[in-house]
């Protein structure tokens, strides 16, 4: 029974990492734009964070260098999709590639560093209670928060004026304009967000999930969190489930190898890649399904004198 809770705690650890990325990406294509630099992103804000956390020993400075770090980023692939109108999938690549590159130049000297050790994050009374506590009750404060985010993204994405104005901006900029709202400046706030929240997801991964610096060490999850977009349709709720559903399967290799099934190490290292192009060709075969949930601006640029 324990080896279960601790598959279902460590499915919700790496379900975080997911979530809060996807949520920041769903932000962005709420407001009509696809941000493909989310892999840049979160291995920038990785090393930002691990590093802040080595020099002031401070988890809390290393979330939001990695926030700012995120937010940074997006602030310049925004500039270039919304003032300059750029192609935004080259831009968002071209944000990947830079992100790689120069995550692994700044990194070079923390690959040996060592963070402080992390406290015990467990609910008092709660964490004692068998399989339940172990399972649940013993995670970092940010996964609560990102299923609270996650509920309160609902609620301001269909129960609030603010949120409406955004989907609008996703679904027809050129009517929104006609009504007076600034639409490069709300895609431009959406897309700072999106960059925030991918950043802050890095910097979960390289202080909590795995307290250490690694080149590479996203290793795909940028592109899963984009994928999971597609599978929630575009759907806060969805997306929640989806990180959790692909972060088991995530953990489900270690748990097998731990219980002495004799699969290869390679074939389980992909079954994470492997769902996630399960769900997309399940997906893709019902495109009315994706063309009633997508917004209709994804993707396309906004000219305020046409």
């Amino acid at each position: 029974m324990d080896s279960y809770a601790l598959l279902i705690a460590a499915t919700l650890n790496a379900g975080t990492v997911l979530a809060i990325a996807s949520l920041g990406l769903l932000i962005n294509e709420k407001a009509g734009i696809v941000n493909l630099g989310a892999e840049g992103m979160m291995l920038c804000a990785a090393i930002a964070g691990f590093a802040c956390v080595v020099h002031t020993g401070s988890d809390t400075m290393g979330f939001v260098a990695g926030a700012a770090t995120g937010a940074l980023m997006a602030a310049v692939f925004g500039g270039l999709v919304v003032w300059l109108n750029t192609n935004q999938y080259a831009t968002g690549l071209a944000l990947t590639l830079f992100g790689t590159g120069f995550s692994a130049f700044a990194g070079i000297n923390y690959v040996q560093a060592q963070i402080p050790e992390r406290p015990d994050f467990a609910i008092p009374y709660l964490s004692d209670i068998p399989l339940v506590g172990p399972a649940l009750f013993h995670q970092h404060p940010l996964v609560y928060l990102t299923v609270v985010f996650a509920l309160g993204l609902i609620w301001f994405l269909y129960r609030t004026r603010s949120g409406l104005i955004l989907r609008s901006v996703g679904e027809s900029p050129e009517s929104a304009h006609a009504l007076g709202y600034p639409v490069r400046w709300i895609r431009m706030g959406a897309i700072m967000v999106g960059g925030a929240l991918c950043g802050l997801a890095g910097a979960y991964l390289s202080i909590i999930y795995t307290p250490l610096w690694v080149e590479g060490m996203v290793a795909g999850k940028g592109w899963i969190a984009l994928a999971l977009t597609t599978f929630a349709t575009w759907r806060p709720a969805r997306v929640l489930l989806g990180a959790y559903l692909f972060g088991g399967v995530t953990m489900l290799q270690f748990h097998l190898q731990g219980v002495g099934v004799e699969v290869p190490s390679q074939v389980l290292s992909m079954l994470p890649y492997l769902a996630t192009i399960v769900v997309l060709a399940f997906i893709s075969r019902n495109p009315r399904w994706i063309r009633i949930n997508i917004p209709a601006a994804m993707g396309k640029p906004f000219y305020p004198g046409s």
